[in-house]
């Protein structure tokens, strides 16, 4: 059994970085449970996001996968080169801003990670926008945006993250963990939340950089009428195609963003006609 996080930070003379939003998993039973969410096989790939101090890092090896690891604390990379992990590729970057099939030397990756709660929108923008090399992701997030990204239509908790994720992937959460399971322990609880690449589109979508387009727009006044919200981006298209594509589309303009579902999101977008 691995030190605890307590142990390893003292032994190399660090503090968990409040600024960066470390708190350290270890628990034997939680991080197996995590391992065995992501559903890894041997011949499997694996970017794992932000390794700190190794405790998820030496359970994903224990699968036999080839395991690439970002850690952007030189600090932490130094305490994973101490325990010279074997198997283990470790590459110092900003989780932030990887390029996860670079990175990796692969064309299809499973990404793996406890996320900051403030890097965890840019990342899984990054998961979007590498949709077609991540077949699988599995995070470790505040319980709160889990809660949001698995959330059905109709209430406040969905929003745009729900949309987006829920064209490509299939979003689950698959279990809790209570903030007394780090260290030091967050003022929030957290839960893991498991990504699953869809095999085609939930939806048929002319462009999804149109369709992102159109949902951000639908949310960005999220308390005004869909037709209120859209006309709001002026870049995606003038007040009368916008209403003749809400009447294409079957969707009420006066509906607000959070009662669409992600068909009928694209169905919207479908009825923009082409891509100028």
């Amino acid at each position: 059994m691995a030190d605890s996080p307590k142990e390893l930070l003292k032994r190399h003379g660090l503090r968990a970085k409040e600024s960066w939003g470390q708190n350290f998993l270890s628990d034997e039973v939680v991080l197996g449970r995590i391992v065995d969410e992501a559903m890894l096989v041997e011949s499997d790939v694996v970017v794992e996001l932000g390794p700190g101090l190794g405790h998820l890092t030496r359970k994903l090896l224990d699968t036999g996968c080839r395991l690439v690891a970002v850690e952007r604390d030189r600090d932490m990379v130094k305490v994973l080169e101490a325990q010279k992990l074997e198997g283990l590729t470790l590459v110092e970057g900003n989780a932030a801003d990887t390029d996860f099939a670079k990175v990796a030397n692969a064309d299809q990756v499973i990404v793996v990670g406890n996320l900051p709660y403030h890097l965890t929108s840019p990342i899984l923008f990054q998961v979007l926008d590498q949709t077609d090399h991540v077949r699988r992701a599995v995070f470790t997030l505040q319980a709160e945006v889990v809660e949001r990204l698995s959330a059905a239509p109709g209430g406040r908790d969905y929003g745009l993250l729900s949309v987006l994720l829920g064209l490509r992937f299939y979003v689950e959460h698959v279990l809790d963990v209570p903030s007394h399971f780090f260290h030091p322990p967050p003022k929030v609880n957290s839960a893991v939340v498991r990504l699953s690449r869809r095999e085609k589109p939930r939806a048929e979508v002319v462009s999804e950089a149109r369709f992102r387009q159109v949902v951000k727009a639908g949310f960005a006044q999220r308390r005004k009428t869909l037709t209120n919200s859209l006309a709001s981006d002026r870049k995606l298209a003038d007040t009368y195609d916008l209403d003749a594509a809400l009447v294409t589309a079957g969707i009420d303009g006066k509906r607000r963003a959070e009662t669409l579902s992600v068909d009928e999101f694209a169905a919207l977008e479908r009825a923009l006609g082409p891509v100028r």
